[in-house]
């Protein structure tokens, strides 16, 4: 039996990119054969819109009325138009205090804009994000000026070990004031209160599209995905993904994002 879905949306990394942060010919055919059924595909990332537009284009729904959830839900865009739908801001003073809060760890921050990375300082995580991302890192002049001009979110790379009791610190710190999560095992994020994928997958289903929760599926295999797998009534976690993300999805694949693991769960269960 086939399950009745309106909207599938997918993470970027580790759920839909293989490791290569490519797309395999069979995933794109499953997604367009979905699409061909009148499923809106739907793209959720921590990206920013200019390092998700490339994937948009890959599998057609720059040409499609869809949408791209982007820096973890703080900005819906449309993905044929690139029109901004919503967005919401890291509240100027939280971002310059977590800022400060990063600079007395030793750490740095990384902001998203165009097609650039403000970050507070180079290091070995802005190249490395330089390569995931594909935006390039520039260091401004004044860092909290440019805070104050309004940000998504504040991203601050360090080692997986020293991050998570970085994190307990930023959790207690902004606790009913910010969301914060660690996305990558050496991303930690600070974004506004309760905007997360979860909460702009709910804005376009059911404000915008006028789909009910049980028709949305959504794939994902980290922390950042966590709103977006509660949210959806017919959610997966990726073979791959972190235990946390796979005690909370309805149903998990069998293969993981490397072995196509969504369009194997598509050709089974929804096309």
């Amino acid at each position: 039996m086939k399950l009745d879905v309106g909207i599938i949306a997918m993470d970027l990394d580790d759920t839909l990119l293989r490791h290569d942060l490519t797309i395999s010919d069979r995933t794109v055919e499953t997604l367009r054969a979905a699409a061909g059924k009148g499923i809106r595909i739907m793209l959720a990332s921590g990206r920013a819109p200019n390092a998700m537009y490339p994937y948009a284009e890959r599998i057609g729904i720059d040409r499609a009325k869809s949408f791209l959830i982007c820096n973890n839900g703080s900005q819906i865009i449309e993905s044929d138009t690139r029109k901004t739908v919503r967005e919401t801001f890291l509240p100027t003073d939280i971002a310059v205090e977590a800022f400060r809060m990063t600079e007395a760890a030793g750490l740095s921050c990384h902001v998203y804009e165009d097609e650039i990375i403000h970050v507070s300082r180079e290091t070995e995580y802005s190249e490395r994000d330089w390569q995931l991302s594909g935006l390039k890192p520039v260091v401004p002049e004044d860092y909290e000026a440019l805070l104050r001009r309004g940000v998504y979110k504040l991203v601050i790379p360090g080692d997986p070990e020293f991050i998570v009791p970085v994190e307990c610190e930023f959790k207690a710190e902004f606790s009913g004031r910010a969301t914060v999560f660690v996305s990558k095992p050496y991303f930690l994020e600070v974004l506004p209160f309760s905007a997360g994928k979860g909460e702009a997958l709910k804005v376009i289903a059911e404000e915008i599209l006028g789909i009910s929760r049980d028709r949305v599926m959504a794939f994902g295999d980290s922390m950042n995905d966590e709103s977006m797998i509660r949210y959806a009534g017919q959610s997966v976690a990726m073979k791959n993904s972190r235990q946390e993300i796979l005690d909370l999805g309805r149903h998990v694949t069998d293969l993981t994002n490397d072995e196509d693991g969504i369009a194997d769960f598509l050709e089974k269960y929804v096309i």
